[in-house]
C-alpha cells in the first residue's frame, strides 16, 4: 500500500485510478460465446458448463427437492441469521415502496405516475470461491415485494454440479421457484436470449468476475436491461485520530479479500495513523484464509494523508467510491456533503460487512466511479413506471393554443391539428 502525503489535486486521478486489464480481447471472447447460446440454446450451455466448470450436466433445473434437501444441510445457526438479514432486508425495501400522486398541473389537466413491476428478471449469484448466498436476499427480496412475476435465478455449479447449499436456502426463503445451475456467461447469456429450459427475462442484475461483467454490457445493448454497470469491488476508508486502528485495518482487510482486483483507500489525517494501520495490517493478514488475494489486493491500493477537511470531501466525491466509511470525530456533518459514494457506513461500530449482510441497506453497489451516477439497487430497480394524463374539457381550452403555438413553431402541423380539431369540436 503505497501512502501519498497532501497530494497535489493534479495528482489525484492517477494515485486513485482502478485497476486496469485489457478488455479487448475479453470482449471478443465473450461476445462469440454468446452468439453460440444464442444460436444453439441448451446445447451451447452444456457444452460451455463442460468447458468452463468442468461438470457434464444433463438437466439446469434445480428441483423442488433440491432446494427442500438442501436447507437441511446449513447449519442452523447460519439459517438463523440468513432469516434475521431477510428481515432486515424485507423491512428497508419495503418502506420504499412508491405511492401514487396525482398533480393537477392546471385546472383540467390531470397527471400521475404508476409504477409497476419489470414483470421478468434474472438474479446472477456468483459461486466459486466465495459462494454469495447474501446476493441471493440483496435481489430476490426487493424483486418479491416489487411483485415480479417471474424470478429466474442462476449460479454456478461445483464439481459436484450441485448450487452452494446457502444459496438455494436463500432463494427458498426468498421465494425463488427457478433455480438453474448456471454460471459466468453462459447464465447471462442464457437469461437474456432465453433457452429451450431457462426463460429470457426482461433485466439481468447480480455481480460477478470481468466475463460476467463483459456479457451483461453487451446483452444490454440489444437483448435485455441490466443494473448497473460495475467492476472490481473497492472501499475508501476515512480515519482521524478518534478512529481505532484495528477497525479501520479489518474494514480494508474485508473488501481486499473480495478478489485480486479489489482496491481499498485509507484516507487519514496523520502519518501516524497510517502507519498503525500498516503494521496491524500484517497482523490481520496473516491470520486470513485468504489472504493471498488480500495482499494482492492491496498492491492496489493506497493510503492518503490530508489535513485539510475540504480537500478530504473533494477528494472522496472525486473517487465515488462503492463503500465509504467515515471514522471521524464529524462523520455526521462530513457524510452530509457527500454526493458520490454507493452506500456510506457512519462511525467506528460501522463496519461494510453490516451492509454487506444484514443492516438492511442493499449490497449491489456501483463501482468504478458509477456512483457518480447511478445509484446501488433498490426497489425502483425492480420496477417502471408510466405516465398517465387526462385532460378536460376546460384543461384543453387552457393549454391548447399553447400546444399549437409550440408545434406549429417546430413546423409539426399534425401535432397542432391533433389540438386544433378537438379545440374547434368542444366550442
Amino acid at each position: 500500500m503505497k501512502t501519498f502525503i497532501n497530494p497535489d489535486r493534479k495528482e489525484w486521478p492517477e494515485i486513485l485510478k482502478r485497476p486496469l486489464f485489457n478488455v479487448s480481447e475479453l470482449y471478443q471472447t465473450v461476445q462469440l460465446v454468446l452468439n453460440d447460446i444464442k444460436n444453439r440454446g441448451d446445447s451451447a450451455l452444456r457444452e460451455y458448463t463442460q468447458k468452463f466448470d468442468g461438470v457434464n450436466l444433463d438437466d439446469f433445473s434445480v428441483s423442488e427437492k433440491e432446494i427442500e434437501e438442501a436447507a437441511t444441510l446449513v447449519a442452523p445457526e447460519l439459517k438463523e441469521a440468513i432469516l434475521l438479514a431477510s428481515e432486515n432486508i424485507r423491512k428497508f425495501h419495503s418502506a420504499q415502496k412508491p405511492e401514487i400522486k396525482k398533480t393537477e398541473t392546471m385546472p383540467g389537466v390531470s397527471c400521475w405516475q404508476k409504477p409497476l413491476p419489470v414483470e421478468k428478471v434474472g438474479l446472477y449469484i456468483p459461486g466459486g470461491t466465495a459462494p454469495l448466498f447474501s446476493t441471493v436476499l440483496m435481489l430476490a427480496i426487493p424483486a418479491q415485494i416489487a411483485g415480479c412475476s417471474e424470478i429466474v435465478l442462476c449460479s454456478p455449479p461445483g464439481k459436484t454440479g450441485q448450487i452452494h447449499p446457502a444459496i438455494l436456502y436463500a432463494a427458498n426463503i426468498s421465494g425463488v421457484k427457478k433455480v438453474f445451475r448456471l454460471g459466468g456467461v453462459q447464465a447471462i447469456g442464457a437469461m437474456a436470449f432465453g433457452t429451450e429450459t431457462v426463460p429470457k427475462t426482461y433485466k439481468i442484475f447480480g455481480p460477478g468476475n470481468q466475463y460476467v461483467m463483459a456479457a451483461k454490457q453487451l446483452v444490454s445493448m440489444n437483448d435485455v436491461s441490466i443494473d448497473m454497470p460495475a467492476g472490481p469491488s473497492e472501499v475508501m476508508v476515512v480515519a482521524d485520530r478518534t478512529a481505532n486502528p484495528k477497525f479501520v485495518t479489518s474494514d480494508l482487510l474485508s473488501q481486499a479479500e473480495h478478489g485480486t482486483d479489489s482496491q481499498v483507500v485509507l484516507l487519514a489525517d496523520s502519518e501516524a495513523l497510517v502507519e498503525e494501520v500498516k503494521q496491524e495490517i500484517q497482523i490481520q493478514l496473516k491470520n486470513l484464509p485468504r489472504k493471498d488475494i488480500a495482499a494482492k489486493a492491496l498492491e492496489n491500493s493506497v493510503a492518503i494523508v490530508m489535513n485539510n477537511k475540504s480537500g478530504q470531501i473533494d477528494l472522496i466525491n472525486e473517487y465515488a467510491p462503492e463503500h465509504l466509511i467515515i471514522c471521524t470525530t464529524d462523520y455526521t456533518e462530513m457524510a452530509e456533503k457527500i454526493t458520490s459514494a454507493g452506500s456510506v457506513f457512519l462511525g467506528n461500530l460501522t463496519p461494510e460487512s453490516a451492509g454487506d449482510y444484514a443492516s438492511g441497506t442493499n449490497h449491489t453497489l456501483p463501482t468504478n466511479g458509477w456512483a457518480r451516477s447511478y445509484s446501488g439497487v433498490n426497489l425502483d430497480s425492480f420496477m417502471k413506471k408510466i405516465t398517465f394524463q387526462e385532460i378536460s374539457e376546460e384543461g384543453l381550452r387552457k393549454i391548447g393554443p399553447a400546444i399549437e403555438i409550440m408545434a406549429a413553431a417546430e413546423q409539426l402541423d399534425a401535432h397542432k391539428n391533433a389540438i386544433t380539431l378537438r379545440l374547434k369540436d368542444i366550442r
